[in-house]
């Protein structure tokens, strides 16, 4: 059963090593994040599973003790997957949930053990819906980090460039995830998401299948388009 969920945006910049001189400018994102771990430590969880957006050949599960890496980004930062290791490299962590174990190392996570879930960016809103389901039928409490961007198209400087949709698109959103409206996620138009670049759509929409019987309540801890991309921070308890 669903007992907690946090949400947080998943841009590299999070990690103040890569974001260098820009990184005090995040202060108030990094600050909302953390804030959001806290939440699903207190929920004193059974399972921790982080969810994020993945390349087509990043979706799949990913087990505690995973490796990730920011060194893409020319830093010589490596992150893991919870402390469990199971002594095999394995696939590298998408870059969703390497953001995930940098923020759960920052709050030295302890509380449940962690898995991971790649969501590819392409997957049909049905199919999100269901493998949230499929995450929530075991027994015992389970917490999930969600891991995605809103549009990144918000502003002429924006990674995507403008485009006039972009705010409506991240405002129904964060009221949704700031809400706990399982409802209005599932409602959110794939091919819209796509156009708007709003990575964070499938992520959401496996949150929304988690959450449909648990009967949650949601609470909005940020929102803002620094760089002209929409980050949302939520927690729902």
């Amino acid at each position: 059963m669903l007992v907690a969920a946090a949400v947080c945006p998943c841009p590299p910049l999070l990690v103040p090593e890569v974001a260098a001189g820009a990184a005090p400018e995040l202060d108030p994102l990094r600050a909302a994040c953390l804030d959001a771990v806290a939440v699903l430590a207190a929920a004193r969880p059974d399972r921790l599973v982080v969810v994020g957006t993945a390349p087509e050949d990043g979706a799949g599960t990913y087990p505690a003790g995973a490796r990730g890496s920011f060194r893409g980004f020319g830093v010589a930062l490596d992150v893991r997957l919870g402390r469990d290791d199971d002594g095999t490299a394995g696939q590298p962590l998408p870059l969703s949930l390497a953001v995930a174990a940098w923020l759960l190392e920052r709050t030295g996570w302890s509380a449940a053990p962690v898995t991971g879930l790649g969501v590819a960016e392409s997957l049909a809103t049905a199919d999100c819906l269901a493998a949230g389901r499929e995450l929530a039928v075991p027994e015992g409490r389970l917490a999930l980090l969600v891991m995605g961007d809103g549009s990144a198209r918000r502003t002429v400087k924006a990674p995507g460039y403008l485009d006039e949709r972009a705010e409506g698109f991240d405002a129904a959103a964060a009221a949704a995830l700031g809400s706990a409206d399982t409802a209005a996620l599932a409602a959110l138009d794939p091919a819209t998401a796509r156009e708007l670049q709003a990575v964070g759509r499938p992520a959401w929409q496996v949150l929304a299948g988690a959450a449909e019987d648990a009967g949650l309540s949601g609470r909005p801890l940020y929102e803002d388009a620094p760089y002209g991309v929409g980050y949302h921070v939520a927690v729902w308890s």
